[in-house]
């Protein structure tokens, strides 16, 4: 088994509320709310859709058990490659360490190409002249990088105070539509079986799912927490009550806010871009000085949210250069900030390349570029997660000892998570084409591209094993 070399580790005092600002962050709930909420309404299930983010949200928690109960064995920062590599064996982990890769980059280029196409939207708004999207993607990486290459305290500072101004507004327009009465009074038609399970429900979920992307990355800051074995398990769980029981509150009151006899109208019309569901029901219960508001936080969001992703990829390169795979350049940390610094350069040069390949093939920065990545981030992220509830469950099975009067957190968990993940991995697969708006070719091709990056982290792995034992004397 490859051990880690031995060189500076990340230290840090962060407790469980500062990892679980940049954890929800990273999932940026308010780009969620105007976004997966009204394509969850209007593909899926309708009214129905708080259903399906309560749904997703018990999902993950079940994942979240087994995943948190292994916590404590796992001595290292790597998130699910530290996780697999323990339950499962390194050629596993490896090839999840690179789909982890994979996944991360292509959502934090996503969210790239939608902040660029948001940011000049906004000033085009208000009068301003219209530049190339991605202009000011590249800008915002500049400005990414600068905190990138600091202290993640720094980080963990600005996302806090962007993630409580997001929750912040939410609560006060849900809260303001249920003052109001809504369009039409308060109901719970949402949860009721005809409209909760009503077609569309999986779809629903699906983009309920990629709603939550980001909020299993707490175990990577495991170096930089105050206390691991404490601090990590109530990140995670924290993480998805929260982010769970928000989605599906402001998705229930932006249900009673429109109506449900005009709901799937309004969705439409946000859907073709002729309206926007949550600036103008902003507009409406709170005025339009509260709609401008949640304009600058939108792009607030996405800042936050590449913020996030940026320091995920970082520490993943980080922990993948201590067991051999990149250059040792990046295990040095910075002598004045204690940060991955290196890592954090390589991880801006490489979001600048990707970004200027997607405006050199001149890609829409929504239905592309944003569209595609996402649907190769979710694929990615479901085999992530279903390989390391396959690895708790193992890890458990073959250390009976630690699993003493815990069997439902250590075996029954894990299972029942692989079996849901199994089942989400599949309904991505099914409703691929609309979740990426891609043609059957590039769909294809789509979701092909985490599993290749599997096979090459394999292959990988078995060069670095090769190579480690070339050089051992004989």
């Amino acid at each position: 088994m490859d051990q880690p070399t031995q060189k500076e580790k990340l230290t840090g005092s962060l407790g469980p509320m500062h990892i679980v600002g940049m954890v929800m962050a990273a999932a940026a709930p308010l780009t969620v709310v105007g976004g997966n909420i009204p394509l969850a309404m209007g593909l899926g299930n309708g009214i129905g859709a708080p259903f399906a983010f309560l749904v997703a949200s018990l999902v993950l928690l079940v994942f979240a058990i087994g995943f948190v109960s292994m916590t404590p064995y796992v001595k290292e920062a790597g998130a699910f490659y530290s996780y697999i590599r323990l339950g499962i064996g390194q050629n596993i982990a490896k090839g999840t360490a690179y789909v982890a890769l994979l996944t991360y980059t292509a959502i934090q280029a996503g969210i790239y190409g939608f902040i660029g196409w948001a940011i000049n939207d906004l000033i085009v708004t208000y009068g301003g002249n219209a530049h190339p999207w991605w202009l000011y993607s590249i800008l915002t990486i500049a400005v990414v990088a600068l905190f990138g290459y600091r202290n993640i305290a720094l980080s963990s500072k600005v996302l806090g105070i962007s993630l409580i101004l997001e929750i912040a507004v939410m609560l006060i327009l849900n809260t303001s539509i249920l003052l109001q009465g809504g369009a039409a009074g308060i109901h719970f038609e949402s949860f009721e079986f005809k409209y909760a399970f009503a077609p569309g429900l999986s779809l629903a979920i699906l983009f309920a799912l990629t709603g939550f992307i980001g909020f299993e990355s707490a175990a990577i800051y495991r170096d930089e927490a105050r206390d691991p074995e404490r601090t990590i398990p109530k990140a995670t769980y924290w993480s998805v009550l929260i982010i769970g029981l928000f989605y599906t509150f402001s998705a229930w009151a932006m249900v009673i806010g429109v109506g449900s006899t005009q709901l799937l109208n309004v969705v439409n019309q946000t859907l073709h871009g002729s309206g926007n569901m949550l600036l103008d029901l902003s507009q409406t219960y709170n005025g339009n000085v509260f709609r401008i508001i949640i304009q600058f936080l939108l792009i607030n969001s996405l800042f936050a949210c590449v913020l996030s992703f940026h320091n995920i990829l970082v520490r993943y390169q980080y922990t993948l250069a201590q067991h051999g795979d990149f250059s040792q350049v990046l295990v040095t940390l910075h002598p004045k900030y204690r940060s991955p610094a290196n890592s954090s350069v390589m991880q801006t040069c490489i979001a600048i390349a990707v970004i200027l390949i997607c405006a050199f093939y001149q890609m829409e920065p929504l239905t592309q570029v944003f569209g595609y990545m996402a649907g190769v981030s979710t694929i990615g992220c479901m085999m992530l997660m279903l390989l390391t509830s396959i690895a708790a469950y193992v890890y458990f099975y073959q250390h009976p000892h630690l699993r003493i009067q815990k069997k439902f957190k250590t075996q029954v968990a894990p299972a029942l998570a692989m079996l849901l993940l199994g089942l989400c991995l599949l309904m991505i697969l099914f409703n691929f084409k609309t979740l990426t708006g891609g043609s059957l070719l590039v769909c294809l091709i789509l979701a092909l591209v985490a599993p290749l990056f599997f096979v090459i982290g394999l292959i990988r792995q078995r060069q670095v094993s090769k190579s480690k034992n070339t050089e051992m004397p004989h």
